[in-house]
C-alpha cells in the first residue's frame, strides 16, 4: 500500500537524509538525493519510458520539485553508468542549473556529454574511475567497479559524519565478463569489514532465483543464428548496450557479413564507445547505412534501435511495411534485448506482425539471445553476506522486485525493522548507524511531450485515452438569446465513432427537448446549456452503443 504523504521534520545537523526521487516501484527514473548539513548530493538522474496507457508521451522525468528551490545546495550528480534510465533526465536538471558538476566514468560522461550537446548545454564534469576517492562538500566519495550490461559502470560509496552508504547502481556479478571487468567483491568485502550503514541495492532481478547467465553465453547463439540465416538479418537492442553490439559485430564478421548501424542514438553511442576503446570493431565490418543497399541480403546485418533507446519502434515500422528496410520471407529478426515491463503485449504484437510477413523472429523466449544486466537472487545473497549492512534500502525495481530483495536481506539475518521497502518520495534519516523513515513526499510524474515539459497532466492523458479508445463527438447548437429556443442545429459530427453521422438523427429531438425544458426553467447561460447537451448525448450514446466518447458541445447565442 502507498504510504500516506507527510512532511519530514527539519533536518538536524550531522544527520544524513536519503530520499529516492525515482526508481522505486518502476523500472526507470532512477534518482536519489543525499543531504547533510545543508548540502545535497544526487546519485543518478534517469528517465522512464512511457507505457501504452500514456499516449503521446515521449519520456517521463523524475519530479524535481523537492530540490527545485535548493539547486544552489547541490554539490554534484554522480552517474553510476550510461543507460538512459540513469542519465536521460540530466539535460532537464541542467536546464534548471547548468553548472551542477557531473561525476562519472569515462564512457558514462562521454555518453551524457553527447546528449547534452544536442540540448546545447556544456556541462562541468569530473571524470572518476574505480579505486578513486573524491571529496564533494561534506561527502567523501569512493568508487567501486561493478559489472553491468554497459561497460565502465561504478558503484559509489558515500562517507559522511552520519555513516557510510553503498549505492550499487545497476550491477550483476558476471564471473566471465566480456571486458574482463568484474564486480569488485574484494572491495565489497573491505567495505563490509569497515562497516556499511546503508546498502542501496539494485532489485530488478531479485525475484529471479540463482545467478544471471554470463554475457558471453550469447555470442555462440548469435553466431549460430546468423550462420543459418539465408537472407538479411536485423538485430534489435538498446542503443547503449555495447557488449551486445560487440557480439553482433563479432558474429557478423565470423560469418562474412557487414554490419550497418540504424538509428541516430545507436550510431552516436557506438561511435563514442569505439573511439574510447570500449567497442572493438573488426576491420571492414561496419558499413554506412546509406551504402548497405548495395550489399547482398546474405552479406548484411542491420543493428537497430528505436528513439529513446526503445528497440521496438523500428521493428514496428518494419512489421507494418513502412520502413526503408523491407522485411519479408526468409529474413531473420533477432530481439536481443529485455522487455520493458508494461510493453510486453506491444512487443508480442510486433513479433506476430513480423512472423506473419514471413520473417524468422528469434527472441529470448525461443533462444538465448539476451541475458539480464542485473544480479539475480543468488548474487544478492552473496552481497548481503559479504557486506553485512546495518540497514538495507532496495532500489531500482517495481514493488514486487523491491519486496523480493527485502526478503533476501531478511533471510541473511538483517533485522526486518532495518530493511525498508520504500517508494518514490520516501524520506529516511541516518544517524549513528540508525535509519528511520521520517517523511513521505508527494512525488508525481513529469511528462515530456515534444518540446513541453511537465505541462501534460494525468487528466490530459485520460482525455487522450478516451479519444483513442472511445472516439469524439462535437455538437453545435445556436439558440435564441431571449427565448433559449434552437435557431440552428443541433449539428453533430463524430470522429473514431461511427461511419455515418446520420445515426445521430435519433438524438437530435432529445437535445431539442432538453434545451426547451431548460429554457422553460429560465436557464440562459450557454455553459449550463452546453452541459445539458453533453449529458443528453452522453446518456443516449451509452444506452444505444455502450460507448463513452469525448463529447464537446458548443452552444452559441444569437
Amino acid at each position: 500500500m502507498p504510504n500516506d504523504v507527510y512532511a519530514p521534520a527539519p533536518l538536524q545537523p550531522g544527520t544524513l537524509r536519503i530520499t529516492p526521487i525515482g526508481g522505486l516501484g518502476e523500472i526507470g527514473r532512477n534518482m536519489t538525493t543525499f543531504e547533510i548539513d545543508g548540502k545535497i548530493l544526487i546519485v543518478d538522474c534517469g528517465v522512464l519510458f512511457p507505457e501504452e496507457h500514456q499516449p503521446g508521451v515521449d519520456l517521463i522525468l523524475p519530479d524535481f520539485s523537492p530540490i527545485k528551490d535548493r539547486l544552489d545546495d547541490v554539490v554534484g550528480v554522480v552517474l553510476t553508468h550510461g543507460h538512459e534510465d540513469h542519465i536521460g533526465a540530466v539535460p532537464y536538471l541542467l536546464r534548471l542549473r547548468a553548472d551542477i558538476p557531473l561525476i562519472g566514468s569515462t564512457l558514462t560522461l562521454a555518453l551524457i556529454e553527447a546528449k547534452l550537446k544536442e540540448h546545447r548545454i556544456k556541462p562541468y564534469t569530473l571524470n572518476v574511475a574505480e579505486g578513486q576517492m573524491e571529496a564533494l562538500g561534506p561527502f567523501d566519495l569512493e568508487f567501486v567497479a561493478v559489472n553491468h550490461s554497459i561497460p565502465d559502470a561504478l558503484a559509489v560509496v558515500i562517507h559522511s559524519v552520519a555513516g557510510t552508504v553503498l549505492a550499487t547502481g545497476d550491477f550483476k556479478m558476471d564471473q566471465l565478463p566480456l571486458d574482463g571487468r568484474l564486480t569488485d567483491l574484494r572491495e565489497f568485502a573491505r567495505l563490509g569489514k569497515s562497516g556499511v550503514d546503508v546498502f542501496l541495492v539494485d532489485s530488478t532481478n531479485a525475484d529471479v532465483p540463482g545467478f544471471t547467465t554470463p554475457e558471453r553465453s550469447i555470442g555462440p547463439v548469435l553466431d549460430q543464428v546468423i550462420s543459418k540465416a539465408t537472407k538479411k538479418v536485423v538485430v534489435a537492442s538498446f542503443s547503449s548496450h555495447v557488449h551486445r553490439v560487440q557480439q553482433v559485430l563479432d558474429a557478423a564478421h565470423a560469418n562474412g557479413r557487414r554490419v550497418a548501424l540504424l538509428g541516430r542514438s545507436m550510431v552516436r553511442n557506438m561511435t563514442i564507445a569505439a573511439d574510447l576503446g570500449f567497442l572493438k570493431v573488426p576491420a571492414g565490418v561496419l558499413v554506412d547505412y546509406k551504402k548497405a543497399g548495395d550489399i547482398p541480403d546474405d552479406k548484411i546485418v542491420f543493428m537497430s534501435t528505436g528513439s529513446q533507446g526503445e528497440p521496438m519502434a523500428v521493428l514496428s515500422r518494419m512489421a507494418n511495411r513502412d520502413h526503408q528496410i523491407s522485411v519479408g520471407e526468409g529474413d531473420t529478426i533477432i530481439l536481443a534485448s529485455s522487455l520493458i515491463p508494461g510493453n510486453e503485449n506491444a512487443v508480442y504484437r510486433i513479433i506476430d506482425g513480423l512472423t506473419k510477413i514471413g520473417a524468422n523472429v528469434v527472441h529470448k523466449g525461443n533462444a538465448k539471445v539476451h541475458v539480464s544486466g542485473h544480479a539475480a537472487a543468488g548474487e544478492l545473497l552473496y552481497c548481503y553476506n559479504i557486506l553485512k549492512p546495518k540497514n538495507v534500502l532496495p532500489v531500482h525495481g517495481e514493488f514486487r522486485h523491491l519486496h523480493a530483495n527485502a526478503q533476501l536481506a531478511i533471510q541473511t539475518g538483517i533485522p526486518a525493522e532495518n530493511v525498508f521497502e520504500g517508494e518514490d518520495g520516501s524520506v529516511y534519516d541516518l544517524k549513528d548507524g540508525v535509519m528511520t523513515q521520517v517523511g513521505q513526499l508527494d512525488i508525481g510524474f513529469v511528462y515530456v511531450d515534444g518540446s513541453t515539459v511537465g505541462e501534460i497532466t494525468d487528466a490530459d492523458l485520460k482525455d487522450r485515452r478516451i479519444l483513442g479508445e472511445e472516439g469524439f463527438i462535437s455538437v453545435i447548437v445556436v439558440v435564441d438569446a431571449a427565448t433559449g429556443k434552437i435557431i440552428t442545429g443541433p449539428e453533430i459530427h463524430a470522429k473514431g465513432f461511427a461511419e455515418d453521422d446520420a445515426i445521430f438523427d435519433a438524438v437530435k429531438p432529445k437535445i431539442a427537448a432538453a434545451l426547451a425544458d431548460s429554457a422553460q426553467n429560465g436557464v440562459r447561460d450557454t455553459h449550463a446549456l452546453a452541459q445539458v447537451v453533453r449529458r443528453t448525448v452522453g446518456r443516449w450514446v451509452n444506452v444505444s452503443y455502450r460507448r463513452r466518447p469525448m463529447i464537446v458541445p458548443l452552444v452559441i447565442e444569437a
